[in-house]
């Protein structure tokens, strides 16, 4: 089982976090600390595998890969292999770079959503769901028809200088709405990367 997938720049600012096993917010600032401590600690030229047993458990292990600024970690136990995780890593970059055009860490911080969706539409619970990367991005256009994004409408806005009442209202609206969505989810805002 995948117990979670994270993704942190090079400075260990996280831009992606999900567990599939509980822990508390507190625990998992610290588990995130840890492991950019164990990633930076390591020398370019050793395995991208490491076994991460004191963090998480008995069995369970890491598979890193660097993107230019960006870390992309899973972390599984003992019933996945090692190399299907770095494929399935592989394919969640391939379908962000076709959702993105050549995806940037900015792209993950201003559409956490969909690249939430993405994730959610390859892994669900710890278990891979689907490995074809143009299944996922039709996927994920799919599901972007039917939700906007508050972001772009407020760039129509800024960019326009049209602001009716109305427009406002509905910016506004919207704002609320995604904010009360994200009151629900877990949050790691008390942690500060070095």
């Amino acid at each position: 089982m995948i117990k979670g997938v994270i993704l942190m720049n090079d400075k260990g600012k996280p831009r992606l976090v999900k567990f599939y096993d509980y822990h508390p917010a507190e625990k998992q600032q610290e588990l995130i600390r840890r492991l950019y401590g164990v990633l930076s600690s390591r020398a370019e030229d050793v395995s991208n595998f490491v076994k991460v047993d004191s963090l998480f458990g008995p069995d369970t292990r890491l598979v890193y890969k660097t993107y230019a600024t960006l870390h992309i970690l899973f972390i599984f136990d003992s019933s996945e292999n090692e190399l299907a995780m770095l494929d399935l890593m592989q394919v969640f970059v391939e379908a962000m770079d076709k959702c993105f055009s050549n995806v940037r860490e900015l792209d993950i911080v201003f559409n956490f959503n969909k690249v939430h969706a993405i994730l959610d539409e390859i892994i669900l619970g710890g278990q891979v769901l689907e490995t074809s990367s143009s299944e996922v991005v039709k996927a994920v256009e799919e599901i972007s028809k039917y939700s906007p994004n508050p972001l772009c409408f407020f760039s129509l806005l800024f960019f326009t200088h049209q602001v009716s009442q109305d427009a406002i209202s509905y910016f506004l609206f919207r704002m609320e709405r995604a904010a009360n969505s994200l009151m629900a989810v877990p949050s790691i805002t008390g942690w500060q990367g070095r």
